[in-house]
């Protein structure tokens, strides 16, 4: 095993090639992939990680006693991702101290607590990292889900989103929700207290119409001008269109200082076009997030106080 040192990538569920190859791209030497685990020689913030174990190292043990006592001296939380020697590694997990998991009420803040993750990567050495990109489990997001309200399950990116921002629209704030049929997103946005224009060609369910705050026009959501929509604190769109289209109308509403902040999702088709990936990244104060509930998709968001640090 190379001594060179390395960072740990766990991969988005079936998304492991795409991983691959976003690691390539930007210079980054993938070393070694096992199932989702993709082991590699620098340090990129990829959106097709789930998960970043930042501190890695290699740990040989010579029992399952030795390795539940290698990792209590290091801390007291850990997650396994079992990879290999499965029956092994739940010995040692059933020595450690559970890590509760319960799923998060949508407005609880995330976890702050330190949460390691780790694998025995062959029989007898521990694959160790106390440090990690998220403290979710494998960097998997999970709520209590509203069955009843919604009209889809669209909401869950909304409201993941919002908990690993850490923040949200206020209540009062006027928000754009652009294909927004059949009005998911803009059901959490009008629960929220903002005001929502939402536009699409189909009509919202009428439940979510009725809602306080809520203004649906029947139209295309290419078709609203920025200069005719004039300042909105956010901008959003969940619908179905080539990201390349979607790229030319945020850039048209940054252009235009229209919307202060941007959630949008990417809907990727066929093999991934990692170029347009890129432009989205290169939009000056841009992240991009696999969402645990997102597909073949994307979730961009940019941020006015992310641009004016980017432009500083």
């Amino acid at each position: 095993m190379s001594s060179r040192p390395f960072i740990v990538y766990l991969a988005a569920r079936g998304f492991e090639q795409d991983l691959i190859d976003e690691l390539e791209l930007h210079g980054v030497h993938v070393r070694e992939v096992k199932e989702r685990l993709v082991l590699a020689e620098g340090l990129f913030h990829s959106a097709w990680a789930q998960n970043i174990w930042l501190e890695p190292f290699f740990q040989p043990v010579t029992s399952v006693g030795d390795a539940v006592r290698t990792l209590k001296s290091i801390q007291r939380n850990w997650k396994l991702h079992p990879v290999d020697f499965h029956r092994r590694a739940a010995l040692i997990e059933q020595q450690l101290p559970p890590v509760k998991s319960r799923p998060l009420t949508f407005g609880q803040p995330a976890p702050t607590s330190p949460l390691g993750s780790w694998t025995l990567w062959d029989h007898d050495s521990l694959l160790v990292s106390a440090t990690c990109s998220s403290a979710f489990p494998d960097g998997e997001v999970c709520f209590e889900e509203d069955r009843i309200n919604p009209p889809s399950r669209a909401y869950l990116k909304l409201w993941e989103t919002f908990t690993l921002l850490g923040r949200s629209p206020r209540s009062g704030d006027l928000c754009v929700d652009l294909g927004s049929a059949p009005g998911g997103w803009t059901w959490v946005l009008a629960s929220m207290g903002a005001r929502v224009f939402s536009i699409d060609k189909s009509p919202i369910d009428p439940r979510v119409a009725a809602m306080p705050g809520v203004d649906h026009c029947l139209g295309s959501g290419f078709g609203l001008e920025p200069q005719t929509a004039g300042r909105v604190d956010w901008l959003f769109s969940d619908m179905a269109c080539y990201p390349e289209r979607l790229l030319g109308a945020v850039t048209q509403w940054i252009a235009a200082d229209a919307a202060d902040n941007f959630v949008c999702t990417l809907k990727l088709q066929g093999r991934t076009d990692h170029a347009v990936v890129q432009a989205f990244r290169a939009v000056p104060g841009s992240q991009l997030i696999h969402l645990s509930c997102n597909k073949h998709e994307l979730t961009w968001v940019n941020l006015r106080e992310w641009r004016e640090k980017a432009s500083s």
